[in-house]
Protein backbone atom coordinates (compact mmCIF):
# COMPACT_ATOMS: atom_id res chain seq x y z
CA UNK A 1 0.00 0.00 0.00
CA UNK A 2 1.60 3.35 -1.30
CA UNK A 3 1.45 6.59 0.89
CA UNK A 4 -0.45 8.65 -1.08
CA UNK A 5 -3.36 5.46 -0.85
CA UNK A 6 -3.26 5.92 3.04
CA UNK A 7 -3.62 9.93 2.41
CA UNK A 8 -6.86 9.09 0.13
CA UNK A 9 -8.22 6.97 2.18
CA UNK A 10 -7.91 9.08 5.36
CA UNK A 11 -9.47 11.43 2.86
CA UNK A 12 -12.68 10.01 2.30
CA UNK A 13 -12.99 9.07 6.58
CA UNK A 14 -12.59 13.24 6.78
CA UNK A 15 -14.92 13.88 4.27
CA UNK A 16 -17.38 11.12 5.66
CA UNK A 17 -17.16 12.50 9.00
CA UNK A 18 -17.85 16.15 7.98
CA UNK A 19 -20.82 14.98 6.64
CA UNK A 20 -21.90 13.26 9.48
CA UNK A 21 -21.15 15.98 11.84
CA UNK A 22 -23.50 18.35 9.71
CA UNK A 23 -26.38 16.42 9.59
CA UNK A 24 -25.76 15.90 13.52
CA UNK A 25 -25.99 19.41 14.12
CA UNK A 26 -28.64 19.96 11.92
CA UNK A 27 -30.77 16.80 14.09
CA UNK A 28 -29.67 19.05 17.14
CA UNK A 29 -31.21 22.21 15.43
CA UNK A 30 -34.17 21.35 14.33
CA UNK A 31 -35.13 19.65 18.06
CA UNK A 32 -37.83 21.87 18.67
CA UNK A 33 -38.98 21.73 15.14
CA UNK A 34 -42.98 20.88 14.46
CA UNK A 35 -43.65 21.93 11.20
CA UNK A 36 -41.72 20.94 7.78
CA UNK A 37 -42.08 21.81 4.67
CA UNK A 38 -43.04 18.08 4.27
CA UNK A 39 -45.74 18.42 6.90
CA UNK A 40 -45.15 17.45 10.52
CA UNK A 41 -42.65 17.57 12.89
CA UNK A 42 -38.59 17.15 11.87
CA UNK A 43 -37.56 13.88 11.24
CA UNK A 44 -34.40 12.65 12.72
CA UNK A 45 -31.57 12.47 10.06
CA UNK A 46 -28.54 9.79 9.88
CA UNK A 47 -25.53 8.89 8.02
CA UNK A 48 -25.07 5.43 6.60
CA UNK A 49 -21.23 4.45 5.76
CA UNK A 50 -20.35 2.13 3.37
CA UNK A 51 -16.89 1.20 2.03
CA UNK A 52 -15.44 2.62 -0.97
CA UNK A 53 -14.89 0.04 -2.77
CA UNK A 54 -11.43 0.16 -5.42
CA UNK A 55 -11.20 1.24 -8.60
CA UNK A 56 -10.97 -0.90 -11.58
CA UNK A 57 -6.86 -0.32 -11.74
CA UNK A 58 -6.72 -1.05 -7.70
CA UNK A 59 -8.71 -4.45 -8.16
CA UNK A 60 -6.37 -5.47 -11.34
CA UNK A 61 -3.12 -4.56 -9.51
CA UNK A 62 -4.88 -6.30 -6.19
CA UNK A 63 -5.41 -9.83 -8.14
CA UNK A 64 -1.58 -9.56 -10.02
CA UNK A 65 -0.07 -9.05 -6.46
CA UNK A 66 -2.14 -12.10 -5.17
CA UNK A 67 -0.97 -14.15 -7.98
CA UNK A 68 2.38 -13.63 -7.06
CA UNK A 69 2.50 -13.82 -3.58
CA UNK A 70 4.22 -16.65 -2.59
CA UNK A 71 2.77 -17.29 0.54
CA UNK A 72 -1.26 -17.92 0.76
CA UNK A 73 -2.01 -14.76 2.44
CA UNK A 74 -4.39 -12.42 0.85
CA UNK A 75 -3.64 -8.75 -0.47
CA UNK A 76 -6.70 -6.13 0.43
CA UNK A 77 -6.23 -2.78 -0.11
CA UNK A 78 -9.82 -1.08 0.79
CA UNK A 79 -10.46 2.01 -1.01
CA UNK A 80 -11.72 4.24 1.98
CA UNK A 81 -15.16 5.05 2.87
CA UNK A 82 -18.38 7.07 1.58
CA UNK A 83 -21.72 8.03 2.18
CA UNK A 84 -24.27 5.58 0.93
CA UNK A 85 -27.32 7.50 2.14
CA UNK A 86 -28.79 9.82 4.60
CA UNK A 87 -31.58 8.22 5.75
CA UNK A 88 -34.36 9.51 7.89
CA UNK A 89 -36.03 8.25 10.73
CA UNK A 90 -39.44 7.59 10.59
CA UNK A 91 -39.58 6.84 14.59
CA UNK A 92 -42.23 8.49 15.95
CA UNK A 93 -41.93 11.23 18.05
CA UNK A 94 -43.00 12.12 21.84
CA UNK A 95 -46.79 13.57 21.98
CA UNK A 96 -46.56 16.75 23.99
CA UNK A 97 -49.85 18.07 25.82
CA UNK A 98 -49.89 21.26 24.37
CA UNK A 99 -53.03 22.60 23.62
CA UNK A 100 -52.06 26.27 23.05
CA UNK A 101 -49.32 25.50 20.40
CA UNK A 102 -50.58 26.17 16.40
CA UNK A 103 -49.47 22.66 15.24
CA UNK A 104 -51.90 20.97 18.35
CA UNK A 105 -54.11 18.51 16.97
CA UNK A 106 -57.85 18.20 18.07
CA UNK A 107 -56.68 16.67 21.47
CA UNK A 108 -54.24 19.31 22.19
CA UNK A 109 -51.42 17.43 21.91
CA UNK A 110 -48.21 18.32 19.59
CA UNK A 111 -46.06 15.45 18.31
CA UNK A 112 -41.87 16.71 18.45
CA UNK A 113 -39.46 15.89 16.32
CA UNK A 114 -37.41 12.48 17.36
CA UNK A 115 -34.61 13.67 18.14
CA UNK A 116 -32.74 13.02 21.56
CA UNK A 117 -30.30 15.68 22.28
CA UNK A 118 -28.31 13.75 24.24
CA UNK A 119 -27.95 10.87 21.34
CA UNK A 120 -27.15 13.50 19.08
CA UNK A 121 -24.53 14.91 21.01
CA UNK A 122 -22.55 11.44 21.91
CA UNK A 123 -22.75 11.56 17.84
CA UNK A 124 -21.20 14.37 17.46
CA UNK A 125 -18.25 13.92 20.20
CA UNK A 126 -17.80 10.55 17.98
CA UNK A 127 -18.07 11.91 14.69
CA UNK A 128 -15.38 14.64 15.93
CA UNK A 129 -13.31 12.15 17.53
CA UNK A 130 -13.27 10.01 14.49
CA UNK A 131 -12.12 13.03 12.10
CA UNK A 132 -9.27 13.68 14.67
CA UNK A 133 -7.98 10.10 14.33
CA UNK A 134 -8.21 10.79 10.61
CA UNK A 135 -5.89 13.59 10.87
CA UNK A 136 -3.76 11.99 13.13
CA UNK A 137 -3.09 9.35 10.33
CA UNK A 138 -2.69 11.65 7.46
CA UNK A 139 -0.15 13.80 9.80
CA UNK A 140 1.83 10.25 10.68
CA UNK A 141 1.67 9.57 6.70
CA UNK A 142 3.32 12.75 6.32
CA UNK A 143 5.95 12.37 8.53
CA UNK A 144 6.91 9.01 7.26
CA UNK A 145 6.74 10.09 3.63
CA UNK A 146 9.58 12.72 5.07
CA UNK A 147 11.72 10.67 6.94
CA UNK A 148 12.16 8.54 3.47
CA UNK A 149 12.67 11.04 1.54
CA UNK A 150 14.84 11.79 4.07
CA UNK A 151 16.79 8.97 4.55
CA UNK A 152 16.92 8.32 0.59
CA UNK A 153 18.89 11.95 0.45
CA UNK A 154 21.66 10.01 2.12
Amino acid sequence: MSFFNSINIAGTALTAQQLRLDVLSQNMANADTTRTAEGGPYRRKAVLFQERTNTPFMTALNASRNRSAASSSNFSFGGGVRVSEIAIDETPGPMVYDPSHPDANAEGYVEKPNVNVVMEMVGLISASRSYEANVTAMGLTKAMMAKTFEISRG
